[in-house]
């Protein structure tokens, strides 16, 4: 019997609170893209992984964060499966980010999440 793994990306997969983000900025990791900075940090016992998203003011107006965040929320999304589990990550978005292609972001999040070695593959 094939056992389907679902697309969603639901809030309880995703960091919410500030003093996650903080944890992840100080504690953690990060790698460091021309789009965006990935930051990683392992959280014993804690599940999936779950993924936050940091679109700040430098980026533009509304529209433009709310589309590059848009964006890398549906990259993590498709590649939420290959994830490793008991991490805790965050996604800073660069100035670059705005001008990317959805591939150019999908290409660089692949090569930052296995140099940070988060990916199971």
């Amino acid at each position: 019997m094939l056992q389907t793994r679902t697309l969603s990306f639901p809030k309880t997969r995703r960091l919410t609170r500030a003093s996650e983000f903080a944890d992840v900025k100080q504690r953690g990791h990060s790698q460091r893209g021309k789009f965006v900075v990935l930051a990683a940090l392992s959280v014993q016992n804690s599940g999936a992984s779950r993924v936050g998203f940091v679109t700040s003011r430098r980026l533009g107006g509304a529209v433009v964060r709310n589309r590059v965040r848009r964006r890398l929320r549906e990259i993590v999304r498709k590649h939420q499966h290959g994830l490793r589990e008991d991490f805790w990550i965050v996604l800073i978005a660069r100035r670059d980010a705005t001008k990317a292609s959805y591939r150019a972001l999908e290409d660089e999040w692949l090569r930052l999440a296995k140099r940070a070695s988060i990916l199971a593959l």
